[in-house]
């Protein structure tokens, strides 16, 4: 099998190539090619390296994406995008990433031509929502989304399933919860601050908390975003239906309940290092986002999240701190 990731140096494409490295295999199937495409150039994963192919390359730019799928892959993880508060900020950079480049990769699926139909895995966002929301939101809630970056995903889904109900792909879009904690430094993401109020304390710095304490959100680790795209690639068609975009399950608290399970997890001195200073820009987009979901179509279809937030903390602690807490 030969398997194309794009977005393949963000830390999801990071994690989800490690995860079929070790592996060697996606749902059952033998795994024997790799090929990473991102803005920079991916890491060529060593124990991989006679069988992967990396490139630095933008996706919008003409010809970038039909030689991105001139070697048919069978599975596309399309991963590739710019972060919320980056497209708000940005206007044009947004839609040139988020939809152009998605856009693109579609364009040239179709002109591979007759004989060719991939499964392709995109990674959308519950920003596709938009208020007033239902106290849960199912899968089938309106899309109105209220920033640039869920209207880039929004539109996204929408040619993800014409083209899926033309026969040029078999496409899967799941509607990721904030995925936390992540590792490394802070990003450009609206949402980041979930994971800087855990990663930067655990890890002996201070940490902003830019919203109140008593915003709810749904999160989810970065271990269960790896493993709905590997389920999703191996969905059976029938059983997903026409209605192809999946609200992702997670584990909703507020962020006073972050910080709670940070303490039990940590202690005191830990939680003491998160600093409240209000961000009116960041307020403003968290305010438009839905927080709580309905993901039982996705459990249903066999779709795993986490059950705590403190789980959470514990994976990030264990995979990427080595077990170690800062003192």
């Amino acid at each position: 099998m030969h398997v194309l990731i794009t977005g393949a140096a963000g830390m999801i494409g990071r994690k989800l190539t490690e995860r079929l490295v070790v592996d060697r295999a996606l749902n059952g199937q033998p795994v024997d090619r790799l090929t990473l495409v991102d803005i920079v150039a991916p890491v060529r994963p060593a124990s991989f390296s006679d069988h992967v192919k990396t490139r630095a390359a933008d996706l919008a730019v003409p010809g970038t994406a039909t030689k991105a799928v001139s070697e048919r892959p069978d599975v596309i993880f399309h991963l590739a995008g710019v972060v919320s508060g980056e497209a708000e900020l940005d206007f044009e950079k947004g839609y040139w990433v988020n939809l152009d480049g998605s856009r693109a990769l579609l364009e040239a699926i179709r002109a591979v031509g007759e004989g060719y139909k991939p499964r392709v895995v995109f990674s959308s966002s519950m920003a596709v929502f938009g208020a007033p929301f239902p106290h849960a939101i199912p899968d089938e809630f309106h899309l109105t989304p209220l920033t640039s970056y869920g209207t880039q995903k929004a539109i996204t889904e929408l040619l993800l399933a014409d083209y899926t109900r033309r026969g040029i792909l078999e496409g899967v879009a799941i509607r990721l919860p904030s995925i936390v904690v992540r590792p490394g430094k802070p990003n450009k993401a609206a949402s980041g601050f979930f994971s800087g109020i855990i990663r930067e304390p655990l890890a002996g710095m201070d940490a902003i908390l830019p919203v109140k304490e008593s915003v709810v959100h749904t999160h989810a680790s970065p271990r269960a975003a790896i493993g709905f795209l590997i389920h999703a690639a191996g969905l059976d068609r029938d059983k997903l239906g026409h209605r192809i975009a999946l609200n992702m399950p997670g584990v909703t608290c507020t962020v006073g309940e972050q910080i709670e399970a940070l303490r039990r997890v940590a202690g005191d001195k830990v939680a003491s290092r998160i600093r409240r200073e209000p961000d009116a820009l960041i307020v403003r987009i968290v305010d438009g986002w839905p927080h709580r979901f309905d993901p039982q179509r996705a459990i249903e279809l066999g779709f795993q999240a986490e059950n705590s937030f403190e789980e959470i903390i514990r994976i990030h602690i264990d995979e990427d701190l080595g077990g170690k807490i800062a003192a």
